[in-house]
């Protein structure tokens, strides 16, 4: 059967609680829509800002309303979803596994919390371990299909605003984790200040949507002809734009290293050898300098990695994820009941301030 021919007609709902969850769920959007699907979008939480919504983009603004237009498929790039609204819950992630966020020795990454009935997997690396539990579970499938973020990835971007063709620097991209153990920021300040004045990168910043205020507002105050801080919701064209990346343990890195552009870190948390890692504050120049040289070694290392963690560079992993999605929704295929999860789905009802059934 074709199942990207069967989105017509269907209704899906984009389920978001960042900022970042816009340009994930956008590529698969145009998706639905160029195949005669509809498509809503549902704001959950204070993180998110409705003001990024295209004018074209439909919001709905409340569970009842949310209920009544009665979703086949919620998109969720996120943790957890409430069971009390309707249609297959299908979990896209809202970024790759950095290792960093652990729990009692467990990856959270991998933890598998009751609300979904489909996980689409970017590649190897964590299509495995969900097959595994999805046979220890028995409540949800399991598809590898790539990120639909990535699609526009893999093509250049028009106009892209953060490259310079009048600047024959590389550029540099400085991102950070919030962390306060684990991010750069704070503590390669005097550095990055440094390098603001000798200029020899041109310098992008952009960090975690939850740094605290007085860091972001301490890099600001650096701006010059030399660094530019960034704040956007969609960091694609800003990797794009940039030679070499500076990071911490944020899992944008592992976005930027599928460019097959090398990475610098600071202190990374369990770091491998695809990674030029450091934990020596004033060796960060040099570093920066190797890896801007691109060896051989280490871009095999790159390479390696990278067909581990997202092998698809064909900018078609929204069709893919569609169409997973269609198939466990014609399907319906025999899955166990998913955990009631009556605490959770409390605490959203709560929040949500939704008490119907």
């Amino acid at each position: 059967m074709d199942y990207l021919a069967a989105t017509a007609n269907k209704k899906y709902l984009m389920f978001i609680s960042q900022n970042y969850s816009y340009a994930i769920l956008r590529p698969l959007q145009r998706e639905i829509l160029a195949r005669g699907g509809e498509v809503r979008w549902f704001l959950y939480g204070d993180e998110v800002n409705p003001n990024f919504l295209h004018q074209d983009e439909i919001r709905l603004l409340s569970v009842d309303e949310l209920k009544d237009w009665r979703p086949d498929i919620v998109y969720v790039p996120g943790n957890v979803v409430p069971d009390f609204i309707p249609g297959k819950k299908v979990a896209v992630f809202h970024g790759f596994n950095s290792g960093k966020r652990m729990n009692k020795g467990v990856d959270n990454h991998f933890s598998i919390r009751g609300c979904f009935d489909l996980y689409c997997t970017q590649g190897p690396t964590t299509t495995t371990t969900f097959l595994e539990l999805a046979q220890q579970h028995g409540f949800f499938k399991v598809k590898e299909t790539g990120w639909p973020t990535l699609d526009p990835y893999f093509s250049e971007i028009e106009n892209n605003p953060y490259k310079n063709h009048d600047d024959n620097r590389k550029t540099l991209l400085i991102c950070s984790t919030f962390s306060k153990r684990l991010s750069l920021a704070p503590k390669l300040y005097e550095q990055i200040k440094a390098y603001s004045e000798q200029g020899k990168w041109r310098i992008l910043v952009q960090f975690h949507p939850k740094m605290p205020s007085e860091i972001v507002e301490q890099y600001k105050a650096l701006q010059n002809d030399n660094l530019t801080f960034v704040e956007t919701d969609n960091v694609l064209p800003l990797l794009q734009a940039a030679d070499v990346m500076l990071c911490d343990t944020s899992s944008i890195l592992l976005m930027f290293i599928l460019q097959r552009k090398p990475v610098v870190t600071f202190c990374n948390h369990g770091a491998g050898e695809h990674l030029v890692d450091i934990t020596d504050a004033d060796k960060v120049a040099e570093a920066i300098d190797y890896a801007l040289s691109k060896p051989a070694e280490l871009m095999a290392k790159i390479e390696h990695f990278c067909q581990q963690l997202h092998p698809y560079q064909d900018g078609l992993s929204s069709q893919r994820v569609l169409a997973a999605s269609n198939e466990l929704l014609l399907s319906n295929p025999a899955l166990k009941p998913k955990p009631r999860n009556f605490i959770r789905n409390f605490k959203m009802r709560k929040e949500l301030n939704y008490w119907r059934w």
